[in-house]
């Protein structure tokens, strides 16, 4: 044909198979690894379906080395015999037909009124988008077995009497390279899945064997999102965890049927573990949708009336947002409707319009019963959203003056006081040292090389970040002139002052950071309070293996017209062995009190210095040390100074 004919002729239709295997996304939402999660929860939802409808109290599941997945579970088994009302095999209809099933009537009170498939899409779907599937049924004293390739039967139907008396459905299937393109789906989304189901379907047991790794993983939430709850916030939470459970009916549109809804909601308040999650007819809402609404609705709601009611406010100060109630909220909203309005085939959100309104509704009395009833909750939720509200309007204010702070251009007047700057713009080859006063200021400015090694000079001491709260620390201004000056912003990870994370390390000024301080005692703790600096507001500069210690050497030593330098003892011990003739040996002067030749050989020459590279390797490690010797436990430090203090005793010998 010619293309450039546009005619009748032009317009074609993709038939069987084809119509899912040439365009996986339109079912799936993806042709990647998500779309072929989502074909296995196809199979995976049917199974649920049937335990919820109270067949079946256990589903196995097996992920095989090679990719394929085996689903097994003990309810009635899929009708897959001759339909006479169709005058069809139930089998076609339900493997090769989509849009068929047996959940289109659940709205009249027949099968299937809260399920998770209501489109007649997944079991053809899913084996239309395989590689091979093998369905076996054993239902109504025979077991029935079918074979598909490629999304098309081998063989046909086989039907056989059997001795079986457990009824089931068992589907061992290989999603199809050809059609995904990627079909190795982690044990972690097998996990995810199942433990999210088992939360959602109290009593309902989840058996997974993992071949790769041979072992067995079981998942079982006898009182389902309650127990979840409990599980998740333990000792933390500050509240009781308070459960509700009720059900209604009504319609989206005046226009539109009247359908049920049920529901139950589990929360707590907590300030260390805080989730939204959101189920609707067992399917995890990612986005939420109809639930979440309510949710943020209801919550700022209750909340805004009890504080308003106990003149919790302040003069003139703004309500709470749902953000203030979030950072303290652990929240599961397990809910079913007979008609559900899904985003989109994926099920990721629910537009239901009497579903957010029924949820809205239900809450805003609860809540304020629960209040009534619960005081001192009460009295807890509503200080401590307060508190959350304040904190974040106090870390707004703060993170746009750390931004005025840290932005601009560090070349211009002495904006960062004594810093010198080099002249190459080539990120990969510029060097900062920090080097420890106005001297080895002095001494390092006439040493380096002023194409690729910057200089900033701090004063003393600098603030322990570790046990200053993040307003003490913006408020420093040697600390703010070095962020200026490294240039990438300041990560902050915590949850209530995430506001603050300006992290950008693109940002970055410099290939290296390179500490350089005297080697006494002074000089080491200066070293160790910039590396906690860093490590309390830049972490990935360590993992990204930027910073640096400059080496200093302990010892000068001259015989005759030549100069060596020891950085250890047992290197001034080798050095001494060489030499010959006559020898003066000095502890090394501070970097101040060093000549420029000296510091750039000693200290600043790529090819002559020595540098340490801090490392990432065991963060949890470094974490507990800096920790340790530097934050708030100080029967810990006294406990750790009289264990090891012995090993660096030779250190306060230093001077």
């Amino acid at each position: 044909m010619n293309k450039n004919n546009y005619d009748n002729e032009s317009i074609t239709s993709l038939k069987g198979a084809d119509r899912v295997r040439l365009r996986p996304s339109v079912i799936f939402g993806s042709d990647g690894i998500e779309g072929c999660q989502h074909s296995i929860f196809e199979i995976l939802s049917n199974s649920i379906d049937e335990a919820r409808e109270g067949f079946g109290e256990k589903i196995d599941i097996i992920r095989h080395k090679d990719f394929s997945i085996t689903i097994k579970d003990y309810a009635r088994g899929i009708p897959v015999d001759y339909n006479q009302r169709e005058e069809r095999y139930n089998w076609e209809l339900l493997f090769c037909e989509l849009y068929a099933g047996g959940k289109y009537l659940n709205n009249s009170g027949e099968n299937y009124e809260y399920s998770l498939g209501l489109n007649g899409l997944g079991l053809c779907s899913t084996q239309y988008s395989s590689e091979f599937m093998d369905v076996c049924v054993i239902r109504d004293g025979y077991k029935y077995s079918l074979r598909f390739e490629k999304g098309e039967n081998v063989g046909g139907l086989k039907k056989e009497k059997t001795k079986e008396t457990q009824t089931g459905t068992y589907i061992y299937w290989k999603p199809d390279k050809d059609v995904f393109t990627d079909i190795n789906v982690s044990l972690d989304y097998f996990q995810d899945i199942l433990k999210r189901q088992s939360i959602v379907n109290k009593g309902l047991k989840f058996q997974l064997y993992d071949e790769e790794s041979e072992e067995t993983f079981i998942y079982l939430y006898e009182n389902g999102i309650k127990d979840y709850i409990k599980e998740l916030t333990q000792k933390e939470a500050f509240t009781q965890v308070q459960y509700f459970e009720s059900s209604a009916s009504g319609r989206d549109r005046e226009d539109k049927p009247e359908y049920k809804l049920k529901f139950e909601i589990a929360f707590c308040f907590d300030n260390e573990v805080n989730l939204l999650e959101y189920y609707h007819n067992s399917s995890f809402l990612e986005y939420g949708g109809s639930p979440d609404k309510a949710v943020r609705s209801a919550f700022v709601y209750a909340i805004d009336n009890y504080l308003k009611n106990n003149n919790l406010y302040k003069k003139d100060e703004k309500k709470i947002t749902f953000s203030d109630v979030e950072d303290s909220l652990t929240l599961v909203i397990n809910s079913f409707s007979t008609v559900t309005s899904y985003e989109n085939q994926t099920k990721k959100s629910i537009t239901n319009k009497f579903i957010q309104e029924a949820l809205t509704d239900y809450l805003k009395k609860q809540l304020e019963i629960y209040f009534i009833e619960n005081k001192a909750d009460a009295d807890k939720i509503a200080n401590q959203v307060i508190v959350n509200k304040r904190s974040r309007e106090s870390a707004e204010k703060t993170r746009i003056n750390i931004r005025k702070k840290l932005t601009g251009n560090i070349d211009i007047n002495n904006r960062v006081e004594k810093f010198v700057n080099c002249r190459t713009k080539d990120v990969s080859k510029r060097e900062l040292y920090i080097v420890e006063g106005d001297s080895a200021l002095g001494a390092c400015m006439l040493g380096r090389d002023a194409d690729f090694q910057g200089i900033m000079p701090i004063r003393g001491k600098i603030l322990n970040c570790l046990k200053a709260n993040y307003d003490k620390i913006f408020k420093s201004d040697i600390i703010m002139d070095l962020l200026r000056v490294i240039g990438c912003g300041v990560e902050i990870k915590s949850k209530h002052n995430k506001e603050l994370n300006s992290f950008d390390i693109e940002m970055l000024k410099w290939n290296k950071i390179i500490l350089c301080t005297d080697a006494d005692v002074d000089g080491f703790q200066i070293r160790t309070l910039l590396l906690t600096m860093l490590y309390r507001l830049a972490p990935t500069l360590i993992e990204e293996r930027k910073v640096f210690i400059a080496e200093s050497p302990l010892y000068e030593i001259t015989s005759g017209k030549k100069t060596y330098f020891a950085y250890t003892e047992k290197e001034k011990l080798d050095i001494l062995k060489k030499i010959t003739g006559k020898y003066n040996i000095q502890r090394s002067k501070g970097l101040g009190e060093n000549e420029p030749e000296m510091m750039w050989q000693t200290t600043m020459n790529p090819q002559t210095r020595r540098l340490i590279l801090v490392m990432p390797e065991d963060i949890v490690k470094t974490q507990y040390m800096f920790e340790m010797l530097l934050g708030d436990n100080l029967q810990g430090r006294k406990d750790f100074i009289e264990k090891y203090g012995y090993k660096y005793i030779d250190l306060t010998e230093i001077s």
